[in-house]
């Protein structure tokens, strides 16, 4: 059984013939739709896809410092980016979702879509070693990788305003979790970031906690610019 990763030609051009077709068959399988699904996969996924891109960018930026290094895997392997990749191999029209799921289009779902793309590279390692699993995986990320400025990659949110009320020797801001909703595989996550000094309350949402204090975070920093204008 092969995983198709875009049409033959195409930006993502890239196929795995799985030796064990029960780990793809797993690897696209939701949460949702029963055991055995593909939770365990994405843990592992998630770490290869990490070492994946951080290897890609210590071998092309060799003058960038480990925070720049940083930065720009978090923006390759931030939830949308991998949802976007997961679009590019059509892995929606592939999930086995429960029926909830299926009326509710998840198939469609940024969490659902980035979550199965790295249960699926889990899939091709146990399925193929790590070698082959990075020949198969690194071409899903080159546009990305060959878009970022080498070594200026922006600073995320949370970093930006932390820095900016450090440089002014104002307290830090705190975080602090409003709510959290949504079934157990599609929660969603609301964020408060409070700061003493400007005295500030903004709110973030995002499909985990991390997620939703960036958001806060970038709310917090467009308001003090446009107080301070800076």
């Amino acid at each position: 059984m092969s995983v198709l990763a875009g049409q033959p030609g195409s930006a993502t051009d890239a196929w795995h013939a799985f030796r064990d077709p029960a780990l793809l068959a797993q690897a696209l399988r939701h949460r949702s739709a029963g055991v055995p699904h593909n939770e365990r996969l994405e843990f592992l996924g998630d770490a290869l896809v990490g070492l994946i891109v951080a290897e890609a960018l210590y071998a092309r930026w060799p003058k960038a410092d480990e925070g720049a290094l940083t930065r720009a895997r978090a923006e390759l392997v931030r939830e949308s980016a991998l949802a976007q990749i997961a679009r590019e191999l059509d892995l929606g029209a592939q999930l086995t979702l429960g029926p909830g799921e299926m009326k509710s289009g998840g198939h469609r779902r940024e969490s659902i879509l980035s979550d199965a793309l790295e249960a699926l590279v889990g899939a091709i390692y146990l399925d193929a070693g790590f070698e082959h699993c990075r020949a198969v995986v690194l071409p899903w990320f080159e546009r990305s990788l060959a878009a970022l400025p080498v070594g200026k990659v922006e600073k995320d949110p949370k970093t930006r305003l932390q820095e900016w009320l450090q440089a002014r020797q104002k307290p830090l801001p705190s975080y602090e979790l409003l709510s959290e909703s949504g079934d157990e595989h599609a929660r969603q996550f609301q964020m408060r970031c409070r700061l003493e000094e400007p005295e500030l309350v903004t709110v973030g949402e995002g499909s985990s906690r991390r997620a939703a204090e960036q958001q806060a975070a970038e709310a917090a920093l467009a308001v003090i610019g446009a107080a301070t204008g800076s």
